[in-house]
């Protein structure tokens, strides 16, 4: 089967997005609230695993077909990270406000 080129274009420019949007979270890791950083480490391992999926995507599709096991170690990294948040949000629910 034979993959149209401007799809190796629309994921190229996917992994671009994500690349940028790595910028914010490096400087919510810099701030002094710990549950910020917390959060913002998760961010980053969810954009980690995302460039991961969308890169063993991109280079199974242009170089070689070897490539996309970097395909399931990102939804792997992803499903965990939305896993933990899941959690973290399930706490913050059951706790009491008043």
């Amino acid at each position: 089967m034979d993959i149209p080129g401007w799809f190796v274009w629309i994921a190229l420019g996917l992994v671009v997005l994500q690349a940028l949007g790595l910028v914010p979270v490096i400087r919510r890791l810099r701030g002094s609230d710990s549950s910020a950083r917390f959060k913002a480490r998760l961010d980053l391992l969810d954009i980690v695993g995302s460039l991961l999926l969308l890169g063993g995507l991109l280079l199974s599709l242009a170089v070689a077909k070897h490539w996309f096991w970097l395909t399931f170690v990102g939804f792997a990294l992803m499903a965990f990270v939305h896993a933990v948040q899941g959690v973290h949000w399930l706490r913050a629910r059951r706790r009491p406000t008043a």
